[in-house]
């Protein structure tokens, strides 16, 4: 298991494809994964330290969790099966492990709203993982703006699979 964080998501302009792109800790591998509208928001409102007025489902999940004594102990995506990523939410419920299978936005949403770990799989960072080119590691901008701006704009977003 290796351990990423979020580093950014992107959201395109002219289609309705978003990608949230988790980086390895202490590397620079980064896995792109396309995410849907709702789950974008999710992640990104907590991020960015928003707090609806009531809760959104994500924070729904953590009330039960909460409410039932569950803690979230790490998310780990596991698989990448035909182009989709699995992913586990390992809970600990009143000291037994449950493992709950998830999308990874959904456990992503999840997990930043906690703090809580999120893993990949090594054979799923070897298969779908990239390394920028050193130019694409540079600041384009003072705004900090996007490592991955010129990488994403290469990828050919009519070719995602849609389920």
């Amino acid at each position: 298991m290796i351990e990423v964080k979020v580093a950014a998501i992107r959201v395109s302009l002219v289609s309705p494809h978003r990608i949230i792109v988790l980086k390895e800790l202490g590397a620079e591998r980064y896995l792109p994964i396309w995410i849907g509208a709702c789950e974008t928001e999710a992640i990104s409102m907590r991020l960015q330290g928003i707090d609806p007025p009531r809760p959104m489902t994500h924070d729904l999940i953590v009330n039960i969790l909460t409410a039932l004594d569950a803690e979230l102990q790490y998310i780990f995506i596991n698989a990448l099966k035909r182009d989709t990523f699995y992913c586990e939410i390992m809970l600990d419920v009143k000291g037994e492990p449950v493992v709950i299978d998830s999308r990874p936005s959904d456990a992503i949403a999840i997990a930043v709203r906690l703090s809580t770990p999120i893993y990949v799989h090594e054979d799923v960072l070897t298969e779908a993982g990239v390394v920028p080119e050193d130019s694409l590691l540079e600041e384009t901008s003072d705004e900090g703006l996007d490592i991955f701006r010129d990488f994403l704009n290469q990828l050919d977003i009519d070719d995602i699979p849609t389920d």
